[in-house]
């Protein structure tokens, strides 16, 4: 449907039975889960689907091996199971990945390695690989790249990775196959829960704006999901009648996670590292992801709430420094591609506001405001699926919605999924056709398939993403129906204005050219010369 059908259909006089609130990953799980149990559902996304924490993660599925070691054993079966799901379900989008752990110390084999042979126990018929004890040479082969020097050998181990803007992006079709209405830049500027006594009985009004065409519309619903992410304690004020002025509830304490981008010659082999105790305590990971190395990441705390968060200039000098402590060619500022951001939505502790945010569980919560708002947040990508049931066994348990049999959402597998037996296309080679599963010949079909941009997109694709995924502007595109700001940001500057001519083509609308090209300075560190505009 076009998006003047989608907003069309969203303003008849109807109730949905759900409304979602955020189109990351946890509003898209429960979207898809509900609309597959039979639920009339709306989902409705500010920005672009995936546009904040949800495209900017470290593109691991994995059960947490720091959280073992903190003992959250729970946290770290639950996801295991569920990085088994994500990976039948979209294997064109997420495959298993070895992970090598470098020894510099002799005891750090066996010491990490009884560690890392409890984490296949839990995986049990989950588990991806075995753990394997690798000698100097072996480490080496496996992690080219990385200093020989006083190197004791090592510990591979086996999680997964993904392209989570592009698992987004098929949860939202998914979603709309299912049945439900979902529009991304439709914006909730106002919520009035039944408590507040708007409205019919029973029911939660929501009015939406619509940020590109500029359309308003009230919708009803009988019950409210807010899944925005760090930003949920806004829209739970609204559900707690919280009057202008008063001290707003908090509920999530936001962390930063920066993530760098270097070319794939640094360490060219298809293994990650991970490096778990840094010089200062933290943990390093270098990742292949789509032809490009990716170092990060980070853990601090911020206060304030942006779209577009900047590293600090600590958070950077510790990725280069830990980097170049472990790799053969040193890491310079010069030589990043692009660096990217992600806040992570880590629940509040009540009592201790000044905890440190490794200390802050990465566990979600549920909770019920104003008689039918349900606020979730915390929780990790590789989760997802699971918090949306646990959303609607507490919808069913609040008797928000009728219960209905259990979800499917495990065993469903997401537009675009290959046959289980159809071999994938790593998620760390370069990007290309093999992305779309098998939308790839409905790519080939649209005009100008054989034209390349650059970095493996085409006109093609992006004749296809206006037309098929829901894509605005040059930044839906160039960001997340294709990654190429995430990997080089002077490079996705250079394909901007060819792709911002064919999104005028195909819909007639602003494509945000100009704000695209400022966004792509804000991907690049702080000392390089800005791109042409």
């Amino acid at each position: 449907m076009s998006r003047a059908t989608h907003f069309q259909a969203l303003s008849q006089d109807q109730t949905f039975d759900l409304v979602v609130v955020g189109g990351g990953a946890t509003g898209l799980g429960v979207a898809l889960d509900a609309a597959l149990r039979g639920f009339s559902v709306a989902l409705l996304e500010s920005h672009d689907f995936g546009g904040g924490t949800s495209s900017r993660a470290t593109k691991l599925l994995h059960g947490g091996v720091r959280y073992l070691a903190q003992g959250n054993i729970a946290l770290v079966r639950e996801a295991l199971a569920e990085r088994s799901n994500v990976l039948r379900i979209a294997p064109h989008l997420a495959q298993p990945l070895p992970f090598v752990m470098p020894s510099y110390k002799w005891w750090q084999t066996p010491f990490y390695g009884v560690g890392l042979k409890l984490y296949d126990l839990m995986a049990g018929r989950a588990g991806l690989g075995r753990t394997e004890f690798l000698n100097a040479s072996e480490t080496l082969v496996a992690l080219p790249g990385l200093k020989a020097n006083g190197l004791q050998g090592g510990v591979k181990y086996w999680d997964g990775q993904f392209d989570d803007a592009r698992l987004a992006l098929a949860l939202a079709r998914t979603a709309e196959e299912a049945g439900a209405i979902v529009l991304n830049y439709a914006e909730v500027t106002a919520l009035h829960p039944p408590s507040t006594g708007t409205g019919q009985k029973g029911l939660a009004q929501l009015e939406v704006s619509d940020r590109i065409g500029k359309n308003r519309c009230t919708i009803k619903a009988r019950c409210v999901v807010n899944a925005t992410g760090v930003w949920v304690d806004a829209l739970r004020n609204q559900a707690l009648g919280a009057a202008p002025g008063a001290t707003p509830s908090h509920m999530v304490s936001p962390s930063q996670g920066v993530h760098v981008v270097v070319d794939r010659d640094f360490m060219p082999g298809h293994h990650a590292l991970l490096v778990p105790k840094t010089r200062d305590g933290r943990v390093l990971f270098a990742v292949p992801w789509m032809g490009k190395l990716i170092l990060g990441t980070t853990d601090t705390p911020r206060k304030d709430l942006p779209r577009e968060p900047l590293a600090f200039a600590e958070e950077l000098a510790f990725i280069l420094d830990e980097a170049s402590q472990v790799l053969t060619r040193p890491v310079r500022t010069e030589d990043i591609r692009s660096v990217w951001v992600g806040l992570r939505p880590l629940v509040a502790p009540p009592d201790n506001a000044n905890a440190g945010t490794k200390s802050i569980s990465r566990e979600h919560t549920i909770v019920v405001d104003g008689g039918n708002v349900v606020t979730v947040t915390g929780g990790k990508w590789t989760t997802y699926r699971a918090m949306a049931e646990d959303v609607l066994d507490r919808c069913f348990d609040e008797g928000l919605l009728p219960r209905r049999p259990g979800s499917i959402t495990g065993r469903h597998r997401l537009l675009g999924a290959p046959p289980s037996e159809t071999p994938s296309t790593p998620v760390y080679a370069e990007p290309g056709l093999h992305l779309y599963g098998t939308q790839g010949h409905d790519v080939l079909s649209c005009p100008g398939a054989e034209r390349e941009l650059g970095m493996g997109l085409t006109e093609g694709m992006v004749r296809y993403a206006v037309r098929h995924e829901y894509a605005e502007t040059v930044e839906d595109v160039l960001a997340r129906r294709w990654r190429s700001l995430f990997l080089d940001a002077r490079q996705a500057a250079s394909m901007a204005p060819a792709v911002a001519a064919l999104l005028t083509e195909e819909h007639g609308r602003d494509p945000a050219l100009a704000a695209f090209l400022s966004l792509c300075d804000h991907y690049l560190p702080p000392s390089s010369k800005p791109c042409e505009k």
